[in-house]
């Protein structure tokens, strides 16, 4: 399929997430940009007007309340940004409803932390309440609970926040608004030849390698974490479009599938599960299986359960039902699940076969160290 059969789907596409970045909303930390949001949000009060859902991801909590506090720059100290981001979001959500009141539309101000996304009912009454406010036409404006997360359990910026978001509500699509015009095919501050890259596959790891790394000043993220993003939303079958949110009508004419503007990253795989999306959402894991190639193959290729046979190293401490990564013997991950036996227990079975887990534990509770229900393949 062209390019431009790829860019005239977004004109289908009929919920959308929608992230616009901290630069973007503060105006580059000079406090929250209120001509700039009232416009995407008349531009979303458009999509509404023609029966289209949306949500919205917003970062710059965190760099309005340094604007407020007077600081200049943000700070380190995680009670310090807590604090920042308390005083700023009641101002960022306000500022989004302000924005809706001439189109006669409702926001809500949705907080969310890895936890709730990460605890199966958590997840499920989150996508519940967001879906019935998507029904009854309400604009949720999602944002990561900064106040009360630390490092440990953040989703470590809203570029992955809104790809969860969307295959929270199954959104066929994500744009995500920066203040750069979309994934370049070269560093444009070494290279002024860099040309905007205008279609690639989401999940392609050739993608990564193209990416700086450093984040910018005010918020988290980078082009490496919108990269990641797509991969992400790729899950759930959505479209991602990385773009410039200063362009006139940027939204608009995105979700209109104009083919001239931003990154478009195209799933190129089936949508997995609802389950197997929640499996695939936890970001933090509390250990690690290393497989054989053979084990490793069967995942990949097999969709088959993870047999103790099949581990050859066990690292970390974990109990039974906790996330772990699966690895191949190259280091590279390969599956991520709820695993079935704790880790004192799984270093005692690895490279046996099912048959002697009861010689060897003096129980059997279940034949796989991982089933495969509970697994998802990542790589």
């Amino acid at each position: 399929m062209g390019q431009k059969s790829q860019r005239s789907s977004l004109a289908r596409v009929q919920r959308w997430v929608v992230k616009v970045g901290s630069a973007l909303v503060t105006g580059n930390g000079s406090g929250l940009d209120r001509a700039c949001i009232s416009a995407w949000a008349d531009q979303i009060a458009g999509l509404r007007k023609a029966g289209r859902q949306v949500t919205v991801v917003s970062s710059g909590a965190v760099a309005e309340g340094v604007k407020r506090l007077g600081w200049q720059q943000r700070p380190r100290a995680v009670y310090q940004l807590q604090a920042a981001a308390a005083l700023g979001q009641s101002g960022l959500v306000s500022t989004w409803s302000e924005g809706f009141a001439p189109h006669h539309l409702m926001t809500a101000q949705v907080l969310l932390t890895h936890d709730d996304l990460s605890d199966r009912r958590r997840y499920l009454n989150a996508r519940s309440a967001l879906r019935e406010m998507l029904r009854l036409g309400i604009i949720p404006i999602v944002n990561e609970n900064d106040t009360v997360v630390t490092d440990e359990i953040r989703f470590g910026d809203n570029d992955t926040l809104a790809a969860l978001v969307a295959n929270l509500v199954e959104a066929q699509g994500l744009l995500i608004l920066t203040d750069q015009p979309g994934m370049m095919d070269s560093d444009p501050r070494d290279n002024p030849q860099a040309e905007l890259i205008c279609e690639a596959r989401a999940g392609d790891p050739g993608l990564e390698r193209l990416c700086g790394v450093s984040p910018g000043e005010l918020g988290r993220g980078g082009m490496l974490t919108k990269v990641r993003a797509a991969a992400r939303a790729a899950r759930s079958g959505a479209y991602t479009v990385v773009a410039d949110g200063r362009e006139q009508q940027v939204i608009e004419k995105i979700a209109q599938g104009e083919a001239d503007i931003g990154t478009l990253f195209v799933p190129d795989s089936e949508p997995l599960a609802a389950r197997k999306q929640w499996l695939a959402s936890h970001l933090q894991v509390a250990g690690e299986l290393r497989l054989d190639d053979g084990a490793a193959r069967a995942l990949r290729e097999g969709g088959k359960s993870l047999l103790p046979v099949g581990v050859v190293g066990v690292k970390g401490d974990f109990s039974r039902g906790d996330m772990v990564v699966c690895i191949d013997s190259s280091g590279l991950e390969v599956a991520r699940g709820l695993v079935g036996y704790a880790s004192d227990e799984a270093e005692m079975i690895c490279g046996r076969a099912s048959s002697e887990l009861e010689q060897v534990l003096g129980y059997v509770d279940e034949p796989e160290l991982i089933h495969r229900d509970n697994m998802v393949v990542t790589g």
